[in-house]
């Protein structure tokens, strides 16, 4: 585990910052461990910081999301979205491979790779609405497409986005998403 605050207090502060940001907030941790020569840095602590930010999000959101009778049908399509990353995160998890996504090349990679994606997705022409268009169909593609923020250099927020922008919602809905 980690005892040092310093190690503490940089992945902490690199995780508030790149959380919200469509960068990889997990290759940043792992490229800042690399850097400042962390030992312990591990993906329990990625899951630490990142359930830290979830918390953040949870509190921040607790009127909308407490409004369960608002919010039925959304709550209904964030589960069905979430089913994929689940499923192949823990085949990820429980084969090995997601700690041999853990390097720099990987990061190195996939970060060039998805911005090219996030690029080209962003030319997109966008149609449709959130409010008309955002069906299960949506919800499972963009759930598939989360799936590739379990390789550190994928940002979750950004391959959403670019989900989204793929699908054909603007810029402002895709975000939403």
């Amino acid at each position: 585990m980690i005892t040092n605050f310093f190690e503490i207090f940089v992945l902490s502060i690199i995780q508030g910052v790149s959380e919200f940001l469509p960068i990889s907030s997990a290759a940043h941790l792992i490229v800042a461990s690399n850097i400042y020569e962390f030992k312990n840095q591990s993906l329990l602590i990625d899951i630490s910081l990142h359930l830290g930010s979830l918390l953040a999000i949870v509190f921040y959101f607790k009127k909308d999301i407490f409004d369960f009778k608002r919010n039925i049908n959304l709550f209904y399509k964030i589960a069905v979205g979430t089913i994929p990353l689940i499923l192949i995160g823990y085949f990820l998890y429980y084969t090995g491979i997601i700690h041999q996504l853990r390097n720099i090349k990987v990061i190195a990679w996939a970060t060039l790779f998805f911005g090219i994606l996030i690029y080209i997705a962003d030319k997109n022409k966008f149609l449709k609405t959130i409010d008309s268009h955002f069906n299960i169909k949506s919800v499972l593609i963009i759930g598939f497409f989360q799936v590739l923020a379990l390789i550190p250099g994928v940002s979750r927020s950004g391959i959403t986005i670019t989900a989204g922008r793929i699908l054909g919602f603007d810029r402002v809905d895709s975000t939403k998403i």
